[in-house]
């Protein structure tokens, strides 16, 4: 995502190198909205699980499908937002081997997103009950197919864990950032108002 080089005249890095810059709000907005839906959408699909042969589960089943298609319209959204905006440089005082991790990790980030969300609809969509968004039934395209279907949500529930593993490693080197460099790179992905107010 492009970083706007908002520079702000009473913000300077740890170092005073110079103004900071921060993420455009499109990109923040998404960045947020998308991790909130995420972490929801593991936890209700660890959930649904354990409750599929109750009355009650095919509920958690259909929810899961019908927030699954807002979450791939708005991962495909960031990706079409991030191709046409070019990352402003992390801050030259972290070492190279921090920016190659961050920005393969970055990469990877994107990479699960995508192929879970994918993965996961098109495992619904080989099923026999099919896609309906919050109850409304959408066309289907595809027969069903129980053994492509389990293959497609072998391989969305094995990206899940891996993404999960992502975040994690992501959320450290945020916390690096505030607690140790005590730097601006994690401040950058908060709207500036809030930025302000923890200064």
């Amino acid at each position: 995502m492009r970083y706007l080089a908002c520079m702000d005249a009473h913000s300077f890095n740890a170092r005073g190198a110079r103004p900071a810059w921060h993420y455009t709000m499109p990109a923040i907005v998404l960045h947020w909205t998308l991790a909130v839906l995420i972490a929801f959408m593991a936890g209700l699909g660890w959930y649904m699980m354990t409750v599929e042969h109750d009355p009650s589960g095919p509920w958690f089943i259909d929810l899961h499908k019908s927030v699954g298609l807002i979450v791939l319209a708005l991962v495909l959204v960031r990706l079409a937002w991030r191709a046409g905006h070019r990352p402003e440089p992390l801050p030259p005082s972290m070492p190279q081997w921090q920016v190659t991790t961050a920005r393969l990790t970055h990469v990877l980030l994107y990479v699960c997103m995508l192929v879970m969300t994918v993965t996961g609809l098109l495992g619904a969509s080989y099923q026999k009950s099919g896609l309906a968004f919050f109850g409304l039934a959408l066309p289907r395209w595809a027969q069903p197919d129980r053994d492509l279907s389990h293959l497609l949500f072998d391989i969305h529930s094995t990206t899940v864990w891996v993404l999960v593993a992502l975040v994690v490693l992501h959320a450290a080197a945020a916390l690096k950032h505030v607690l140790d460099d005590r730097d601006e790179v994690f401040s950058r992905m908060w709207p500036a108002r809030w930025r302000r107010a923890v200064k």
